[in-house]
């Protein structure tokens, strides 16, 4: 079973995202993280997420770029966080896809959904702040919104979380 999690920023969504792994009645839980570390900033942001999961029995997996190359076990229920950043390292890091970023994203995603026993994804919502961005930007954004659209129409459950709360689009909330 696989749930996009969508929302904005410090909506609650990776917390939601978290309990659904939390309540799954799989046994191994698999974190995917895709923020890749530019500095020691990102280095200690990164160690302290870790150490976070680990309490909660999280195996983390480094991934930033290439999404098809992760192998998990069946009777695992994976994480991976966050969409928004995996679009940005496919898009500009040397080892990315570039204009591909959306297929090979989605071949990936799809890649883990065969594999695991559920799959929930956070991601960004996007073009709610508005739509007057550098070209850049506006290549980023659209790319990030493909992706979004595309991860919901091979989604079982699709939600967005306002405030804390999860409003469900698609399917319904996952019970363990």
């Amino acid at each position: 079973m696989m749930t996009l999690v969508v929302g904005g920023a410090a909506s609650g969504k990776s917390e939601y995202a978290e309990g659904l792994v939390l309540a799954s009645a799989c046994e191994r839980r698999i974190y995917i993280a895709t923020m890749e570390p530019f500095d020691d900033e990102c280095l200690r942001r990164i160690e302290k997420h870790r150490r976070m999961r680990a309490e909660k029995r999280f195996k983390t997996l480094e991934c930033y770029t290439d999404l098809a190359s992760v192998t998990v076990q069946p009777d695992s229920v994976v994480l991976l966080e966050c969409m928004s950043n995996l679009c940005a390292n496919e898009m500009y890091s040397p080892r990315g896809s570039g204009d591909w970023a959306a297929e090979v994203i989605l071949q990936g995603v799809e890649h883990l959904k065969s594999q695991c026993g559920d799959l929930v994804v956070v991601s960004n919502e996007v073009f709610a702040g508005g739509s007057c961005y550098e070209e850049g930007t506006m290549a980023y954004l659209r790319q990030l919104a493909q992706i979004n659209r595309m991860m919901a129409a091979i989604a079982d459950n699709v939600c967005e979380v306002a405030c804390g709360i999860p409003v469900y689009y698609k399917g319904r909330e996952p019970v363990g």
